[in-house]
């Protein structure tokens, strides 16, 4: 019985050794989480501000083209209205790619330019 015993407080021991050499990992590990948290927030304050990054892949954004003109027949749309009837960025590079898009789409017979 004293053997097992002796065997089990060796065990707890190891363990809240353990214990302690992993709260101090974690508190190292907090630390430094909320260093590159700040960083990132000076970084972010700092950097200028650029285009909004694309929210669809362009196959998904070709679709939603498609079904756009699918859906009002008849309907010309300037490249400008359609990015803000498809909720995309007006910017010139972004309606200039939605340009190209057009012209793939026309070739591809999806398309009817008027």
């Amino acid at each position: 019985m004293q053997a097992e015993h002796d065997e089990s407080v060796a065990r707890a021991d190891h363990l809240r050794g353990q214990i302690e050499q992993f709260t101090a990992a974690l508190a190292e590990a907090e630390a430094r989480l909320a260093e590159i948290a700040a960083s990132r927030k000076v970084i972010d304050g700092l950097a200028p501000p650029g285009p909004e990054p694309a929210s669809a892949e362009p196959a998904t954004v070709c679709r939603r083209i498609v079904t756009a003109f699918n859906e009002h027949p008849g309907k010309v749309f300037r490249v400008r209205d359609l990015h803000e009837h498809l909720g995309l960025p007006t910017d010139e590079p972004s309606t200039n790619v939605t340009r190209s898009r057009l012209g793939r789409l026309v070739r591809q017979g999806l398309l009817e330019q008027p």
